[in-house]
């Protein structure tokens, strides 16, 4: 077995015609975390966790003041916060999990991606344990800054849960230019990672139906190497102006023919999204981002 990637890795790299690319930058995987991201890592207000819970893909953020994120030590990293009540990993994400862990800064465009397994699971935090830790190219990040917005301790966050979008969700997704995304595979464990794209690079096809573009990235391909091994994943889409979140879990496909890629400006194949349950969670997150710029990867 290749040491770097797993099959559905190695599969959709050698249909993407990127093999050779692929082994390259995966050299830059480490099974520990170096020092410029434990410096990373502190500066992070908030994460973004995917897990596999009750056979179910969920993603969320978990948010806290500089340094709620630390590495202690070469392999583990703390985090002094949980999901709230109401947040779909809340009760199911246990000490034996295994996560995908991105952080992010989208005012700099970097990002961090730490593939591991819980090993505490508190009332007041997490502690996990690395398997996998690398950076990733800035490109389709959309440029924005923290606001820190005052949190009212009185304000009960609002849950809906359903089996389909509502339109009110169908319009937000559809006019997003950011969502992330959480996979596993059955023997490699869980990743979290990033989409971005102009206002409209998610197209809702139906009220249990998304199609998103594949652009050029950094040919490794976790997350669509996962999808093929292992369709369930959740999606995470954020309310820059408002805190509110809204996680999907559901089955991915990838689509390789060149006239489903078509209608999206630069995209190499897509992903098609089938909803199989939708949290919506008003008051979620006690930040707020102020617009920047979008990428200038972003295709037009």
């Amino acid at each position: 077995m290749d040491p770097l990637y797993h099959p559905g890795e190695l599969a959709v790299q050698a249909a993407a015609g990127v093999t050779e690319q692929a082994r390259r930058v995966g050299k830059s995987i480490r099974e520990t975390i170096p020092p410029a991201a434990r410096d990373f890592l502190a500066a992070q207000q908030m994460i973004v966790l995917g897990s596999l819970v009750e056979e179910q893909v969920w993603t969320t953020a978990l948010t806290g003041p500089p340094g709620f994120v630390r590495a202690a030590g070469d392999r583990l990293i703390t985090v002094a916060t949980a999901p709230a009540t109401g947040d779909p990993l809340a009760a199911g994400l246990q000490a034996g999990n295994e996560v995908g862990l991105l952080a992010i800064d989208p005012a700099t465009r970097r990002r961090m991606r730490l593939n591991g397994i819980v090993r505490v699971r508190s009332a007041a935090g997490l502690t996990v344990e690395a398997i996998q830790v690398y950076a990733n190219c800035p490109k389709y990040i959309q440029a924005r800054e923290i606001i820190p917005a005052d949190a009212d301790p009185s304000v009960v966050p609002q849950v809906i849960r359903s089996s389909t979008l509502t339109s009110a969700q169908a319009e937000w997704v559809e006019g997003s230019d950011t969502f992330f995304i959480g996979t596993v595979h059955p023997t490699a464990g869980a990743d979290a990672s990033h989409r971005g794209g102009q206002p409209g690079f998610v197209r809702v096809l139906g009220p249990d139906r998304l199609v998103f573009p594949d652009y050029q990235g950094n040919s490794m391909f976790q997350t669509l190497g996962n999808i093929a091994a292992d369709p369930r994943a959740g999606l995470l889409f954020l309310d820059v102006d408002s805190g509110r979140t809204l996680h999907l879990t559901g089955r991915a496909a990838i689509d390789w023919d060149p006239d489903a890629a078509a209608p999206f400006a630069g995209a190499e194949r897509v992903v098609v999204y089938r909803v199989e349950e939708a949290v919506g969670i008003d008051d979620h997150l006690p930040l707020r981002w102020r617009f920047l710029g979008h990428s200038p990867f972003n295709p037009r």
